[in-house]
């Protein structure tokens, strides 16, 4: 579940596995997987990464491993 605020100030939650894509049009549009769309203050950056985070918490997605000075950058 994630949290994000309607254009009117007011504050919910939402499934994060229901999130089918998320488009800036200017404003920030969430479509759901059963088709309903939801208009949020939050930029497309900040669902992506609370969306992220939440797979992360339940262990479907790894924590990104952390760079120490003498390791080099991978290619993507």
């Amino acid at each position: 579940m994630i949290k994000v605020t309607r254009l009117d100030g007011e504050a919910f939650v939402i499934n994060a596995d229901l999130i089918r894509y998320v488009e800036q049009r200017p404003d920030t549009f969430i479509t759901l997987t059963s088709g309903e769309r939801i208009i949020v203050k939050e930029s497309i950056d900040e669902v992506v990464a609370r969306a992220v985070d939440y797979q992360r918490s339940k262990h479907l997605l790894p924590a990104p491993l952390p760079l120490t000075a003498d390791q080099p950058i991978a290619a993507p």
